[in-house]
């Protein structure tokens, strides 16, 4: 068996157009498997075949990336508009970076007056393979395109409405833009055959025959990319795609090298949860022994059946897809061998999140069962992350987008029985001081049973921003004995915590410069309770500020959008840092500017809308920098309204 994955932009006609190639020969078996993949497997030609349907949208590039992975070929499904073709940007971007060799389809062809030309261009802006026209359309006198010519046959094709195409001679007013299109395919085949260059410097027409092999060899080493044109809903172009596939796609034995896995038995190409049935995966047999029972990734695979839920024959043959249930220790993304799991290369994962929310339980019970559950859709959801936040210790989880988040919030109550709410992140303010204090505190209890007794003398005083903590003392007689320093120094940091404003002070230094002790009373408690509450004492009188985190963002933007960005990153009150073309990927640049982390959310929001959902960012923390005027009052207020 061979697959292949459909993807593309939202509304491109990806799954018609699957629907349609699996119903060439008769009926297909399908299977929703998650509500970002489906899948049907049909035959052609006596031949066993699979298809991926990727749900169109930059938030499952993710999942796009993982069924890449199990595929041996690629169909990009793009409309036929060459103003849209930024949209397929984020997919030729990530096809090429997997390497998998890809097949343009140019949907519906009957909707549109476009030129084939101006559609392809528009495409290639964006593809570092060239993307070869292998047909030429047949219009009307009202421009409508009826049918097709092959390039490499020269063979005419009338479109017929869910019928098979009609064989006809090439229409008189369509030699002319055929022949050109066709000497466009051979210039750029022959780069790749010597002898296929000979005949076309001695003016010497090529056999059909040599053209194909040439073709094929060159789209199965994913040198070029092949564009074909039809309109999926009528049934027209679909055979010629197909008989491209069967010819021209690698087998699996390429898949592995791909990867960079030796021997793979298996990968994992889809997961999905459910509450009552358990954890199923969806799996690629890529050698012999899967079955029932065997070892996989160390441990034994559970029930095996096909994406139909009937039980599949075993061993599973190389190719075969198979749905292994009770087998939590698979997850998609990886690939397997007995032993062992190996990640696949980091392209599969599709865009790093940067939605990030707080998750908590509506009901208090479910705490530890929302964190379960949000691990086990993390591990199954390649767009998804979870980490702790620091400040508060609730559960963090970073999506793609607000979307995403609606569809991990239904799936928590449908699926795990789990009511959660989500809340935007707090704490990433912090507070400093502005000039030095000196500070005197005594300690000092004594309620029955042994006393507490600390003297301290310190100096706090403000340090240079990214600095941090620092302490160091500068007693001298003994006036504070050498193993109580450690406990002032730990008290000290303590009151770090929170300052007089409510957030975590940083860039602040501590000098114990003379105290006092009890040879009975005192204890390294006391000296502790000591140093937190003189330091406290200072920074209320320190001249505390607020500071605002700044991350720098690295934009990853198709290029007709940079210029506006200058604009937003200004928006808000964030720094250009400039930006240059993509090192790799075509049509694309990287914008780097500092932003403040509390505008991440807006620049989210905003970027999507700009670019149509096709840029994405990366941000890192950068500095923290001070927070002034109604902006400062305003978070001041908040946090106080949030303590309270």
């Amino acid at each position: 068996m061979r697959c292949f994955t459909i993807l593309g932009p939202s509304q491109a006609g990806k799954t018609t157009l699957l629907n349609a190639l699996s119903e060439l020969e008769g009926r297909a078996t399908a299977a929703t498997f998650t509500d970002a993949l489906s899948v049907r497997q049909f035959t052609y030609l006596d031949e066993p075949w699979a298809g991926f349907d990727i749900t169109g949208g930059p938030d499952y590039l993710g999942q796009a990336g993982e069924a890449l992975a199990a595929s041996d070929a690629a169909v990009l499904c793009v409309g036929p508009d060459p103003q849209a073709a930024v949209l397929a940007a984020p997919y030729l971007r990530l096809v090429e970076e997997s390497g998998v060799p890809c097949f343009v389809f140019i949907n519906k062809m009957d909707l549109t007056d476009a030129r084939i030309r101006d559609i392809v261009g528009a495409l290639q802006a964006y593809a570092q393979h060239h993307i070869i026209l292998r047909q030429a359309p047949i219009r009307d006198a009202e421009g409508h395109v009826t049918g097709a010519v092959d390039l490499i046959s020269e063979r005419a094709f009338q479109y017929q409405e869910g019928q098979p195409s009609r064989l006809v001679e090439i229409p008189a007013h369509v030699q002319d833009r055929e022949q050109e299109a066709r000497a466009d395919l051979l210039e750029h085949l022959a780069d790749y055959d010597d002898h296929l260059m000979e005949e076309l410097i001695e003016d010497r027409d090529p056999a059909p025959e040599e053209i194909y092999s040439v073709l094929a060899e060159a789209h199965r080493d994913n040198r070029v990319m092949a564009a074909y044109l039809g309109a999926a809903g009528h049934g027209n172009g679909l055979t010629r795609l197909m008989k491209a596939l069967r010819h021209e796609a690698p087998g699996m034995s390429a898949l592995g090298a791909r990867l960079g896995v030796a021997d793979p038995l298996a990968i994992g190409v889809a997961a999905d949860t459910k509450r009552h049935v358990g954890k199923s995966i969806l799996i690629r047999a890529l050698g012999t022994g899967i079955q029932h029972a065997a070892p996989l990734a160390g441990d034994t695979i559970g029930n095996l059946s096909g994406i139909d839920g009937k039980p599949v024959a075993e061993p599973l043959a190389p190719g075969t897809l198979a749905v292994a249930v009770k087998s939590d220790h698979l997850n998609p993304g990886l690939a397997y061998t007995a032993q062992d799991s190996t990640p696949l290369p980091g392209w599969t994962r599709g865009r790093p999140p940067a939605y990030a929310r707080l998750l908590t339980p509506a009901n208090e019970r479910d705490d530890a069962r929302l964190s379960a559950a949000l691990a086990r859709m993390a591990a199954s959801d390649p767009g998804m992350e979870t980490t702790q936040d620091p400040a508060t210790g609730q559960l963090l989880v970073w999506l793609q987008g607000p979307i995403h988040l609606r569809r991990v919030l239904a799936k928590l109550a449908e699926d795990f029985g789990i009511a959660a709410e989500e809340h935007p992140v707090s704490g990433i303010y912090r507070e400093t001081i502005t000039k030095p204090v000196d500070t005197h505190h005594r300690h000092r209890k004594q309620s029955g049973g042994a006393g507490q007794f600390a003297d301290v003398q310190l100096t706090v005083r403000p340090q240079g921003r990214g600095a941090g903590f620092a302490f160091d003392e500068t007693v001298k007689g003994g006036a504070v004995p050498r193993n109580y320093i450690p406990a002032v120094e730990a008290g000290a940091q303590e009151a770090m915590a929170r300052g007089p404003l409510g957030f975590p002070v940083v860039d602040v230094a501590v000098t114990l410069t003379d105290g006092k002790h009890h040879a009975v009373d005192s204890s390294d408690h006391a000296f502790r309770t000591a140093a937190r509450n003189g330091v406290r004492e200072a920074l209320e009188q320190a001249g505390a500020v607020v500071l605002q985190p700044i991350d720098r963002v690295d934009i990853h933007v198709p290029s007709v959008y940079s210029g506006s960005l200058v604009a937003l990153a200004s928006s808000l009150k964030g720094q250009v840092l400039g930006f240059e073309a993509h090192p790799k990927a075509r049509g694309w640049d990287v914008f780097q500017a500092l932003i403040p982390a509390a505008a991440k959310e807006e620049l989210f929001q905003a970027l999507g809308g700009l670019s149509h959902g096709t840029a994405w960012f990366e941000a890192r923390f950068d500095h923290y920098e001070e927070l002034h005027g109604k902006e400062a009052d305003r978070v001041r207020q908040a946090r106080a309204e949030e303590l309270a």
